[in-house]
């Protein structure tokens, strides 16, 4: 049982603008610490919308995007002919990190990306090895996952199983967890200072609009989790050292970048 990532997305595409397209560019720009990406390959393991790819590809480097839900091949491919001129550089295809045959054709690169997929791939553990496969000698590796919050993580992946369970259960979990996110963020917003509904109406980091950043909240599983030192540690036995680490309290992802040491 697998939520449609790729169906979400392309419903999202409708939306997207040249101005979300510059909150991607620059999310990942400062999330890399590069502001030129010229002379780089960057892989973008489970691309879904695209975004990130054509951010890459804008900011100077040659891409390979895949991913396992044909939907998001399909999404990332609407971005690419939207928003480039069928650029060579851009490489979209299906494939699975958990795929080895798959893999091994690929070769290495200069920077991998992967933005909350590995943690949905119901393998997060081998799919963080073979990830780890995929990058050049001191080249870097940035990948965001779930926070390991015990007993909420578990309540977590019950309301996911739940929503994909079928279409009686779906309408169900949105119908009571659409108003809570919604109400949570405008109160938010509101104590902290911020113009109410602001991060409602505007476009997210990385991109995304805060529906369909909902929808794949409550909808993405399979789902896993771990915590900051678990992977901080099975990364420096592999030869990595950490550049960056961004941590939640939440049940969200922390994001990590380690550099692979020759």
């Amino acid at each position: 049982m697998r939520f449609r990532f790729g169906k979400n997305w392309k419903n999202y595409l409708k939306s997207v603008t040249e101005n979300k397209i510059d909150v991607a560019l620059n999310s990942l720009s400062k999330t890399i610490g590069l502001s030129d990406f010229t002379g780089k390959t960057f892989l973008d393991i489970g691309s879904g919308s695209g975004l990130m790819s054509l951010a890459a590809l804008r900011l100077g480097a040659k891409v390979h995007s895949f991913d396992y839900d044909m939907d998001s091949v399909e999404a990332t491919q609407f971005v690419k002919t939207t928003f480039t001129n069928e650029d060579k550089n851009w490489h979209i295809e299906q494939g699975s990190i958990l795929d080895n045959d798959y893999l091994n054709k690929l070769g290495k690169f200069n920077i991998v990306y992967s933005w909350g997929v590995l943690h949905h791939t119901g393998n997060m553990w081998k799919a963080i090895e073979n990830s780890i496969n995929l990058v050049e000698d001191n080249g870097m590796l940035f990948i965001a996952l779930y926070n390991d919050q015990g007993f909420f993580s578990k309540f977590w992946k019950a309301v996911k199983y739940l929503f994909n369970l079928n279409f009686v259960t779906r309408f169900l979990i949105k119908l009571l967890f659409l108003p809570y996110f919604y109400l949570f963020q405008i109160l938010f917003d509101t104590v902290y200072g911020f113009k109410p509904f602001k991060t409602i109406f505007n476009a997210q980091n990385r991109g995304m609009n805060f529906y369909h950043d909902v929808i794949d909240w409550i909808g993405g599983y399979p789902f896993e989790v771990a915590s900051p030192g678990k992977i901080f540690n099975y990364f420096k036995e592999r030869g990595f050292i950490l550049i960056n680490m961004t941590t939640t309290t939440s049940v969200g992802c922390n994001e990590f970048i380690f550099q692979k040491i020759s």
